[in-house]
């Protein structure tokens, strides 16, 4: 797991245990601190003012989210376990103290959220390719076929039923192989 909350007090860290479908935060709630998540996945959904609902991000083992809650006062969206597991909740106030007193640890923060900014913008990259079965295939190259095909879908931005359609294509083209209901693995 990424190390660089290390310096952190230990009072300053909380585990939590989830459940499939636990809410650890709501849109609008005061922010208390940011995540990392030691095993399972969590996806953070923002609503829109028309009900349309929008997935922000997938985290999953060794990954952090709600950063920018550091410097909000409110989340702005809502944070789901959709794979149960932990995360460990890191205290906002705490993280912004150490920020001010310890140079080493705001260089390393710094360092771990630039290379999230690299991780978003390859990922806006494959959301680009206008083909379902070229996306599918990046995506699954670059890992994001963790749990099933639905999953994936949401990931990638495709409907369940296109992604579906264009991993049968892939699966009778031979660049891919279906492994049980809703699984697949490159060929």
């Amino acid at each position: 797991m990424n190390d660089v909350f290390s310096r952190l007090p230990t009072l300053a860290c909380h585990k939590i245990d989830m459940r499939h479908e636990d809410v650890l935060f709501r849109q609008g709630q005061p922010t208390s601190g940011l995540f990392r998540i030691i095993s399972g996945r969590v996806t953070l959904r923002r609503h829109g003012e028309n009900g349309e609902v929008l997935t922000l991000h997938h985290a999953a083992a060794g990954g952090s989210f709600a950063e920018a809650s550091i410097f909000s006062e409110t989340y702005h969206c809502d944070a789901i376990c959709t794979a149960a597991g932990s995360v460990e909740k890191l205290d906002k106030v705490a993280v912004v103290k150490l920020m001010e007193a310890d140079a080493d640890f705001s260089l390393a923060f710094t360092r771990h959220l630039a290379l999230q900014v690299q991780h978003y913008r390859a990922h806006i990259e494959m959301l680009s390719i206008r083909s379902a079965k070229e996306r599918i295939m990046v995506a699954v190259q670059a890992g994001y076929l963790e749990a099933s095909a639905m999953e994936l879908a949401s990931r990638i931005n495709l409907s369940h039923e296109a992604c579906y359609r264009a991993l049968t294509a892939l699966c009778n083209e031979g660049r891919m192989r279906r492994t049980g209901r809703g699984q697949y693995e490159l060929a």
